[in-house]
């Protein structure tokens, strides 16, 4: 029995070859960063949302640095050592193109373009041989516009040097995205030549080829002009993150979140939200962040990899990694929660409190001015200002255990390993370094002496 016949593999091929002279950096360009990652990453991530069978890495400067970067991406590096122009670069490709690929071509400068944008470009390809996605501008000065006959046909691209005063009044351009037929994409490269000014082999070329032949060229445009935008220095990279932000703020307001200002947020990963969750200024989201519904963040906050209940708050200036809070838990002001820190259900941890591979219990509260290391902390418990667990002997890191409804006085040091017994106490300004028993009060600290008579030291003369 045959089996099915398959329909052409998309094989995406991405040119991230150019070193970046007006980034001023020795950081190749593509790695340079929109949300904390590299340009070209975002770019690669959207090829694996669509399912390419395989990406084509097109690199030249600075190839150690991206191989180091990228080396979790699942790309085949293929070096253009001379960067002879856009054309010049996807000819390194044709030997990892098959005939019956779909191929499409980006740009690793290009970071912002949408699943959905592309995934309108190869549909409108179609049958095709050749797809182009272009934009319309306001001012397309310095582009390379889009010439059509009286019935909407493209005939060709003409860059704006050449192009008549005419010519000049067309708003649609080239973004150079383009996605095209594996056998005749490699027939146009064969035949691309450098007779021009630069001396470089320009991909927009095939374009004419195609419509010598023929060819009915398909358009597509994004929903945004930003979608195709680049970065060639540092001011476009920074318009790039705020276009990126904009787009994430706008997200997150249409998933049921308040942000009482959406020009003041970074999403620099990826935030999944209940409903009615409020985030006030300059909050930062890292990493992978789960918000429930009705969470609050306030002010000043940096979110990284953590995941909070229904109703969590997280007062201002406060960081949260690593960090697990239960239903109606409470961090902050000034909070610092670690990896492993867990609040249970309506937990609550205070100003200048910090804590790292700990527990706190259900309802347990530290309030003020608390390391707690590698804890254990019952439902209930109440741990005062000053608290330290003592949980590290200069080589190995040790337990502490607090149990239920325990009352650690303030300013006690809990030296690890230790346990501390249910409904147990401890005086302030205990230093504990054995076991206490459930229900029992425990003082550690030197009798206080009153020297009568005691003259204070004078200054001398």
């Amino acid at each position: 029995m045959n089996s099915p016949a398959q329909g052409p593999a998309l094989n995406v091929v991405i040119l991230a070859a150019g070193k970046g002279t007006r980034m001023r950096s020795n950081l190749p360009k593509v790695l340079h960063p929109v949300a904390h990652k590299p340009m070209v990453a975002h770019v690669i991530e959207t090829a694996q949302q669509l399912g390419a069978s395989a990406t084509q890495l097109i690199f030249g400067h600075g190839a150690e640095q991206l191989k180091q970067r990228l080396a979790s991406y699942p790309v085949n590096w293929i070096e253009q050592a001379e960067q002879l122009g856009t054309g010049h670069a996807v000819q390194q490709a044709i030997p990892a193109i098959a005939d019956n690929d779909t191929v499409l071509i980006l740009y690793g400068d290009v970071p912002l373009t949408r699943k959905e944008t592309l995934e309108r470009l190869l549909a409108a390809k179609g049958d095709s041989a050749l797809a182009l996605l272009t934009v319309t501008l306001p001012d397309p000065s310095g582009y390379g516009r889009i010439v059509r006959s009286t019935e909407g046909k493209v005939l060709g691209i003409v860059e704006h040097k050449d192009a008549t005063p005419e010519q000049h009044t067309i708003q649609e351009v080239n973004t150079g995205i383009m996605a095209a037929d594996g056998k005749a994409l490699k027939r146009w490269l064969s035949a691309l030549n450098n007779n021009n000014a630069q001396g470089e082999y320009y991909l927009t070329d095939i374009v004419a080829m195609a419509e010598q032949e023929g060819v009915e060229i398909a358009t597509a445009q994004p929903s945004s002009i930003a979608e195709v935008e680049g970065a060639n220095n540092r001011v476009q990279l920074a318009a790039l993150e705020r276009a990126y932000q904009q787009r994430q703020a706008e997200a997150l307001m249409l998933n049921g979140a308040t942000l009482m200002d959406p020009t003041r947020i970074d999403v620099r990963g990826s935030v999944e939200i209940g409903n009615d969750v409020v985030v006030d200024v300059n909050v930062i989201f890292e990493g992978k962040v789960v918000l429930g519904e009705g969470v609050v963040i306030e002010a000043n906050c940096i979110l990284r990899d953590c995941t909070l209940g229904n109703g969590v708050r997280i007062k201002a200036n406060s960081i949260i990694e690593g960090a697990v809070l239960a239903e109606g838990a409470q961090a902050g002001p000034f909070a610092r929660l670690r990896p492993g820190a867990e609040l249970a259900k309506n937990a609550a941890v205070g100003n200048f409190v910090e804590m790292k591979k700990s527990y706190l219990g259900e309802g347990a509260k530290a309030g003020h001015l608390t390391y707690l290391g590698d804890t254990t902390v019952g439902a209930g418990a109440n741990i005062g200002a000053g608290t330290i667990t003592c949980n590290y002997d200069g080589v190995n890191k040790h337990q502490t255990i607090i149990g239920d409804h325990a009352f650690i006085g303030s300013n006690s040091s809990l030296v690890a390993p230790v346990t501390i017994g249910n409904y147990a106490t401890t005086g302030a300004g205990s230093v504990i370094t054995s076991a206490v028993e459930d229900k029992t009060l425990a003082v550690g600290r030197a009798k206080q002496r009153n020297i009568h008579g005691w003259k204070r030291p004078e200054k001398n003369s």
